[in-house]
């Protein structure tokens, strides 16, 4: 059975609905913890690290967003014994909260908690643990030879304490993406360098207006450009501590890159999921720094580029940096929960949906977190013959995310979405933002109860 839940889809939230939203979490938290109770409760089993509630047959409930429901189809079909109550939501895209919003009503009423959710987002522990929702994972549900087979660093966004609480789905590491045949014809290298990137924006600009060196319309450009600079706009410190500093060379100088290049036009303002930028800018992207899934999601079934076409490379470096570093948009989490009454059942589903190459070696749309699929899947990358290079460049920046940004309880794509976005359209450049942009997110972190050194 699929059941649809409301989508937020691709829309945002007004600021200050989310503030409001953000400011309320903290208080509702402590309402939650005393809702749910302690481990050892009337007719629980401690076992694995947790209290499990009693064990019954019945359906498996499933929560996935839109990408996902393929997984879940896929599992039902190998496991036809299983019973799968497949529920699609919106997988809490762009920091919507649906997720946590309905674990507090659920620990309110008692019921209603899903089995298995999968999340878009990697921060979710930051909430499900203290809600009592995620259960432990390497207390001896998951063997610890499987999550030692993780790549390494994936699941630092799911450990508090040393225990694991969710598995990452896929690694969602930026590359720089570009059109070999459009390369070659205007007789342009792949630039190594930041500053070879932005001399060839600079020339691209007066010898082929038009054409594209990459995009700023996104809530995410964060998350690609000043995450890879090194920017430390979002180093989480501690499970309530954050530092912000907007105001370093290191933020500074990608934000005059970023403004120096929508000046002159080479790089959008746009959104590549905008109507606007498919209808008129898709074809003319030369070079486009991005996540692991713009290849498939974005350049082969957005903008519908041909084969053999679109190639990746290593995502430049600042020139002198001996420390290779990239930036991180997305990925996605997969918790269970220490409510189910189907542990074994769920824990099969979990382990099965994030290492089987059946899925993740064969049909996942993006880079997988579990490293023996992920060789799996490049080598079908490569066979399916629509990318005009091999990814190896996928697999070398999976270890080079750089780690001084972290996964907070607060969203940093919707705060940029709040403040700089509608700036950029305004014709405001990011360096004139960036005291606007930090100012923002230490409210949304304080909001969220986080101490904030800057």
């Amino acid at each position: 059975m699929t059941v649809t839940k409301p989508s937020s889809g691709r829309e945002r939230q007004s600021s200050k609905r989310r503030a409001a939203l953000l400011a309320g979490c903290a208080a509702t938290a402590a309402l939650t913890l005393t809702a749910c109770g302690s481990g050892g409760a009337a007719g629980t089993t401690n076992k694995d690290g947790f209290a499990q509630a009693p064990q019954k047959d019945g359906a498996l409930t499933v929560w996935v967003d839109a990408t996902r429901v393929e997984a879940a189809k896929l599992y039902q079909q190998q496991h036809p014994d299983v019973k799968l109550d497949i529920v699609t939501y919106d997988g809490d895209a762009n920091g919507s909260n649906y997720l946590q919003t309905k674990v507090q009503l659920f620990n309110r009423t008692g019921k209603g908690w899903p089995d298995v959710v999968f999340s878009s987002q990697n921060n979710e522990v930051t909430w499900a643990v203290d809600q009592n929702f995620a259960a432990p994972l390497n207390k001896g549900l998951i063997p610890s030879a499987a999550l030692g087979k993780f790549a390494s660093g994936a699941n630092d966004v799911c450990t508090v304490g040393g225990t694991v609480y969710c598995l990452r789905n896929d690694l969602s590491q930026a590359v720089l993406w570009y059109n070999a045949p459009l390369l070659k014809k205007f007789g342009y290298s792949v630039p190594t360098t930041w500053e070879e990137y932005q001399a060839l924006g600079e020339k691209v600009a007066k010898e082929h207006p038009g054409y594209l060196v990459g995009d700023a319309g996104d809530s995410f450009t964060p998350e690609i450009y000043l995450w890879a600079s090194k920017c430390g706009a979002n180093h989480i410190t501690g499970p309530k501590s954050v530092s912000v500093n907007t105001s370093s060379e290191a933020c500074t100088k990608m934000a005059k890159l970023i403004d120096v290049l929508i000046k002159n036009k080479s790089m959008s303002i746009s959104g590549v999921f905008s109507t606007d930028f498919g209808k008129n800018e898709a074809d003319k992207v030369l070079l486009m720094p991005g996540p692991a899934w713009y290849g498939g999601a974005v350049f082969k079934d957005t903008f519908k580029i041909p084969a053999k076409q679109i190639g990746a490379a290593p995502i430049p470096q600042w020139q002198g940096d001996a420390s290779p570093s990239t930036g991180n948009v997305g990925g996605g989490t997969w918790l269970l929960s220490q409510h189910s009454t189907h542990i074994k059942a769920a824990t099969d589903f979990l382990k099965w949906v994030t290492t089987d190459n059946a899925y993740q070696g064969e049909k996942a749309p993006g880079f997988p977190a579990y490293a023996p699929a992920a060789e799996n899947w490049l080598k079908g990358q490569d066979a399916s013959g629509y990318f005009a290079t091999d990814l190896s460049a996928l697999k070398n920046a999976s270890s080079q995310v750089w780690p001084g940004w972290g996964s907070g309880q607060f969203s940093q794509e919707a705060i940029w979405a709040a403040t700089v976005k509608p700036g950029l359209t305004q014709g405001k450049s990011v360096v004139s933002m960036l005291p606007a942009w930090q100012d923002s997110i230490v409210k949304y972190a304080k909001s969220n109860g986080y101490k904030v050194s800057q």
